[in-house]
């Protein structure tokens, strides 16, 4: 048996497992939770179910012989994580996320944000909440809930458009029109090399909406620094949209980049109501030094 932590308070039984157990596969963990292997409170709980603290969760002996993952972190990784911080009340912290650096844990991460943040915990003693994600590759905000309630009200803003994110990334060439929306459906591949990456499919895709604008230009308009509003928040979605409309992110080899290690994108602005006092407020994190320094040397930073 396994009871449920306060930082856990009004977290999905599914999520809570994943994040719990992450090298345990999706179909095999949906099978647990369809079979009734995993209970609450002595019951089978579907995988929506939202936990309440001090449950007691009966796990399979697969899940229950080994230990719940424990979040531990170091002086280092306390320096490190203390270090992003941009912006932090009693309610909420926005962190500016290096690139390279995971959200949450997977097959073959160990080292993620999901995994530090006792490091930002505050005075009332709660372990911040994830309430969004933003890709290993992407740098910049990764907003954090210091209690359920806000947790659940910035999941919701996020969830119902209620929150402005502004991107920069370098593109190359250079956008042929200096501004404007992008309107394609995107999905998941379904077989073959197309699963690992997503593309347009006008029939089965989900609405997926971006505007941009060219903030600076290359004089041979071979690389550009353009901002994205993303309107939808599909996976991938800035990436797809910038190489659908024929200037894919600098590096980008997976969406159609000619060559480079990497891509650069970087989550700049939020602007958002605050989940507890209501009030407009924008958090702005700066440009790592990487993106600019790739910048000059494409002759637009």
């Amino acid at each position: 048996m396994t009871t449920v932590k306060p930082d856990d308070d009004g977290q999905r039984l599914d999520r809570w497992l994943k994040k719990n157990f992450p090298d345990v596969g999706f179909g095999q963990m949906q099978k647990l939770l369809r079979t009734g292997q995993v209970r609450v409170d002595g019951k089978r709980a579907k995988p929506d179910t939202r936990l309440i603290a001090g449950q007691e969760l009966r796990l399979p002996p697969m899940l229950s012989n080994a230990e719940v993952a424990e979040k531990v972190t170091n002086d280092k990784d306390r320096e490190f994580m203390r270090g992003l911080v941009i912006y932090e009340d009693e309610d909420m912290v926005a962190i500016n996320k290096p690139s390279g650096l995971a959200v949450q844990g997977g097959s073959g991460i160990t080292r993620h944000v999901d995994g530090m943040l006792d490091a930002l915990t505050g005075p009332n003693g709660v372990r911040p909440k994830l309430v969004h994600r933003i890709d290993r590759e992407t740098s910049g905000i990764l907003l954090l809930a210091r209690s359920s309630e806000c947790a659940r009200r910035l999941t919701e803003a996020f969830a119902g458009r209620d929150i402005e994110k502004t991107y920069l990334a370098i593109t190359a060439p250079a956008p042929a029109k200096p501004k404007g929306r992008i309107d394609a459906p995107l999905a998941k591949g379904m077989s073959g090399p197309d699963m690992e990456k997503v593309q347009r499919d006008d029939e089965a895709g989900k609405s997926a909406i971006t505007d941009y604008a060219t903030r600076t230009t290359a004089p041979d308009g071979r690389a550009a620094i353009v901002e994205f509003w993303p309107l939808t928040g599909r996976t991938h979605q800035i990436r797809v949209h910038a190489s659908l409309s024929g200037f894919p992110l600098w590096g980008d080899v997976k969406y159609g980049a000619k060559a480079g290690k990497h891509f650069y994108l970087h989550a700049h602005e939020i602007a958002l109501m605050h989940p507890k006092t209501g009030k407009p407020m924008t958090i702005l994190a700066p440009v790592p030094a990487e993106f600019t320094a790739q910048a000059k040397a494409l002759g637009i930073g």
